[in-house]
């Protein structure tokens, strides 16, 4: 995974950066989003990785797809990661080029995992708590886990807190395997 990062980086950044300063961040959004999607499609996957076609071709069968969601410039960056072989990072740049984006608009997606229904008071309440901490606007996005027992799982980048009673069952019994 990190060196799949690492290849996607460059192209997430640029694809920005050019989005940013065109004024079309939603669009490119939309563009990689659908790309990326299509691109993991097990029939187009196999014809991209396919050593028979030119990277021409590749990229033509990848536009194609694309359809309406593709200007010039947008082709353009396909036809790049063709020539360069590097569709198969799509998926990655996706998603480094909608962190760069959420940094831009300070803006931060959680992910709630709860034993149990969450109201919306709480749910309220914890955006609040958090765009107090980070300083961002939060999108929180719940799903239920009864297997949790109780309590509840937050994710948010590299940021977990994990308050389950599952997660402090498992880490008492790591302490007393010591």
């Amino acid at each position: 995974m990190a060196e799949l990062t690492t290849v996607a980086r460059p192209y997430a950044k640029a694809a920005f950066q050019f989005a940013h300063e065109s004024g079309q961040l939603n669009e490119w959004s939309a563009m990689l989003a659908f790309a990326a999607v299509a691109i993991a499609d097990p029939a187009l996957e196999r014809v991209v990785a396919n050593p028979a076609l030119s990277h021409q071709q590749q990229a033509e069968l990848v536009v194609g797809v694309l359809g309406d969601k593709l200007d010039a410039a947008r082709s353009n960056f396909i036809r790049l990661l063709s020539r360069n072989k590097r569709m198969s990072a799509l998926a990655e740049i996706a998603r480094l080029y909608e962190l760069y984006r959420a940094d831009l608009e300070k803006t931060l997606d959680v992910d709630m995992v709860s034993a149990f229904e969450v109201g919306q008071p709480q749910v309220d309440s914890l955006a609040s708590s958090l765009r107090t901490r980070l300083g961002k606007a939060i999108n929180i996005s719940v799903t239920v886990d009864p297997s949790l027992i109780g309590g509840v799982i937050l994710r948010a980048r590299d940021l977990v807190i994990d308050g389950s009673v599952k997660g402090k069952l498992a880490k008492l019994a790591e302490n007393l395997n010591y």
